[in-house]
């Protein structure tokens, strides 16, 4: 009985075969983008809102500029413990390489989520305070459309073979042919080949099934997160920021949990060790952190206090809104 699924092999990164210069996860970009910025307009014109066309294009345009900087500067600081940066700066902002006289491109491999929210908020907040823009609402309108995008920033991550989980056994367990191999003298991987179906006779190395964590992410953190910010908190919403707050929160506990099916490369390896656990690609324990766990919990406690200082805001300029749901007194007094 096999335990797994193949990875698909017609899917391919390159959107024309041998052009690498047009891939699927740059297009998938385009299309996050493009989908965060049309239910901005949507939103803007389903409340009515005055807003001059030129100003929602600019915020998009240094919002993007913001993101790609953010996340391009963590991913070759924070991220990168083997000093590959630090000796190739040039890397850092190029998309090429020269080696042995050759030019080589690469693409811009390595970008961090956490470093892109950092950047766009920054972005974000200047220019609004240049055009004195109400930070809150536009971000609240911002922030609820963004997981949408995100679900095809992941579906990029999908197509690219690329942040895989961890090896499992559940019958969903795809085999990713970039993946790391394995050698069959090890007892563990033996027992674990057995457990999927996969025959290692006369076999050296291995690939094992994963976990497929970036269509794990797609939908909890962009189809799942999206459906709750859109249509449940941005219609009932008690005040300004409280968007910005939940989406904060809400990514931050779903990528906490899912970050345990992720697999740790050198990148993103594990920082905080509880507990000490033999055969690192087979087990794990839920006290031991990774960076990117650490960051989601940053993120958590950064929205609980976020969302406590708009509450208060809100309450001392008295700026909370009506609540969007009927009740029996408001019926009532329009009845009346």
């Amino acid at each position: 009985m096999i335990g797994f699924i193949l990875y698909p092999d017609w899917i391919r990164p390159e959107i024309i075969p041998g052009f690498p210069y047009l891939r699927w996860y740059g297009l998938m970009y385009l299309v996050a983008f493009s989908i965060t910025y049309l239910l901005f307009k949507y939103q803007v014109k389903e409340r009515g809102l005055n807003v001059i066309a030129d100003d929602i294009f600019s915020l998009f345009f240094w919002g993007i500029i913001g993101l790609l900087i953010g996340a391009r500067l963590f991913a070759v600081t924070l991220f990168d413990r083997t000093g590959y940066f630090l000796r190739n700066p040039l890397q850092a902002i190029l998309p090429i390489s020269w080696a042995g006289g050759q030019c080589t491109f690469t693409g811009f491999q390595g970008m961090s989520y956490h470093g892109g929210l950092l950047g766009s908020i920054v972005a974000i907040v200047i220019y609004c305070r240049v055009k004195k823009i109400d930070i809150l609402d536009w971000g609240d309108m911002i922030l609820a459309g963004v997981p949408l995008g995100y679900f095809f920033g992941r579906m990029g991550n999908f197509i690219n073979g690329e942040l895989y989980g961890r090896i499992t056994t559940m019958p969903w367990g795809m085999i990713f042919p970039d993946a790391e191999t394995f050698s069959t003298k090890e007892p563990w991987v033996r027992a674990f080949a057995g457990k999927v179906g996969i025959d290692i006779l006369g076999m050296d190395r291995v690939n094992l099934p994963r976990h497929p964590s970036q269509l794990y992410e797609g939908f909890f953190e962009g189809i799942f997160l999206w459906l709750i910010l859109w249509f449940v908190i941005r219609k009932r919403k008690p005040f300004k920021g409280f968007v910005i707050a939940a989406y904060v929160i809400g990514y931050g506990v779903i990528r906490f949990i899912i970050e345990y099916a992720r697999q740790p490369d050198r990148n993103n390896s594990i920082l905080i060790r509880l507990v000490d656990v033999s055969g690192g690609y087979a087990y794990s324990s839920p006290w031991n952190f990774t960076l990117g766990q650490i960051l989601c919990f940053l993120m958590i406690v950064g929205g609980i206090l976020s969302l406590l200082v708009f509450r208060s805001r809100a309450a001392k300029q008295g700026q909370a809104l009506p609540d969007a749901r009927p009740n029996l007194k408001k019926l009532r007094k329009k009845i009346k």
